[in-house]
C-alpha cells in the first residue's frame, strides 16, 4: 500500500475475532473507556487539529444502536446507527473542507464508519424476502429473521486510470466539478469483467481512446457511499479523442511538467489538480515520479 493514498492508514484493530462473541461485546460495551464517534448524520465532527471527536457511550442518541468498530489503543470504539435516517448522494462543502484538514489516519477511520453506517441505513430489509433485517456480528452484518439470509457490507470496485501516450497523460472533467479541475477517468467494474478489461472499456467509452498494457498502481476506499478505487496506468494506442458528453465535459492530454505545476498549486497551472485525499491525486504524483 502506498503511504500517501487518502482514506488509508487508520490505526484500528477491527477485532473480527470478537464479532460473534456476545461476552466480548458485552464487555466492550461495559468498558468505562469505550468511545463513541460523534456524527451529524453521516458527517463527522472534528476538532481544531482535524481529529475526529469522540464521546462516551452514555451519549448514544436515543433510538440508535452502537456499531462496534474495534479497538484503538486497547479501547473499544463505537459508532451510532440510527436506522430511520436517510441521506442523499450529495456531500456538503463543509465535509470537503473537513477532509482537507483531517490527517490520513483520521480520514481512513471516518471512511470505514461512513460506509458502514450508510450501508446499514440502505439495507434495512431483506432483498430475498422483504422482511426487516436485524443487526448482528456486532454491527458488521444484518440477518433476516424470516428466511435466515445473511447480508454483509458491500464494496463496489471502481477503476480509475491514466492513459499515457508519448509522455502525456489523459485527464477529463465533469461539468459539476470546480472550474478548471481535471482528474483521471474512472468507472465501475461490471459483472464478468477483470480490472484490465474495465480500464480498457471505460477509457474507450468515455474518451474514445484504446489502451493496452494496464498496470496497477494503488487502491483506496472511497466512502461515497462505498467503493474501492483501483488506480491504474495504461498505454494508449493514439491521442485522438471522441468524448461521451454524458460522462465528460472535456478531456485533455497533459505533460509531466503541467501535472507537476497543478499538483504544486501553481497560479499559472494549466488545470486544477484533484484534492490530496482523492486517489487521482496520488495517481498523478506516481505518474510524474514524485
Amino acid at each position: 500500500m502506498r503511504a500517501d493514498v487518502g482514506f488509508t492508514g487508520a490505526v484500528l484493530d477491527r477485532a473480527d475475532r470478537e464479532r460473534n462473541n456476545p461476552e466480548a461485546l458485552t464487555a466492550a460495551l461495559g468498558d468505562w473507556r469505550a468511545r463513541l464517534l460523534r456524527l451529524d448524520g453521516l458527517e463527522p465532527e472534528i476538532d481544531g487539529e482535524g481529529q475526529l471527536v469522540w464521546t462516551s457511550l452514555a451519549d448514544l442518541p436515543e433510538g440508535s444502536e452502537p456499531l462496534f468498530l474495534g479497538y484503538i489503543g486497547g479501547k473499544p470504539h463505537f459508532a451510532p446507527l440510527a436506522m430511520g435516517e436517510r441521506h442523499g448522494v450529495t456531500r456538503s462543502p463543509a465535509l470537503f473542507q473537513m477532509l482537507g484538514l483531517m490527517p490520513a489516519d483520521q480520514a481512513g477511520l471516518y471512511a470505514c464508519v461512513r460506509s458502514l453506517v450508510d450501508w446499514h441505513q440502505r439495507n434495512g430489509f431483506c432483498p430475498a424476502c422483504g422482511t426487516a433485517t436485524e443487526l448482528f456480528r456486532a454491527g458488521w452484518a444484518r440477518r433476516c429473521p424470516s428466511c435466515a439470509a445473511e447480508h454483509f457490507p458491500r464494496t463496489d470496485p471502481v477503476v480509475i486510470m491514466l492513459a499515457e501516450y508519448e509522455g502525456r497523460a489523459l485527464l477529463g472533467r465533469q461539468a459539476a466539478w470546480p472550474a478548471g479541475r481535471y482528474s483521471a477517468l474512472a468507472g465501475f467494474v461490471e459483472v464478468g469483467e477483470s480490472i484490465e478489461e474495465a480500464v480498457a472499456r471505460e477509457t474507450l467509452e468515455e474518451a474514445g481512446v484504446a489502451v493496452r498494457n494496464v498496470r496497477y498502481v494503488a487502491s483506496q476506499p472511497w466512502p461515497f457511499p462505498s467503493s474501492l478505487m483501483i488506480a491504474c496506468i495504461a498505454e494508449a494506442e493514439g491521442d485522438s479523442l471522441t468524448l461521451d458528453t454524458h460522462e465528460l465535459e472535456d478531456a485533455i492530454w497533459v505533460t509531466r511538467e503541467e501535472a507537476r505545476a497543478a499538483l504544486g498549486g501553481a497560479a499559472d497551472a494549466r488545470f486544477g489538480a484533484p484534492p490530496h485525499y482523492a486517489i487521482a491525486h496520488s495517481l498523478l504524483r506516481a505518474w510524474v515520479g514524485d
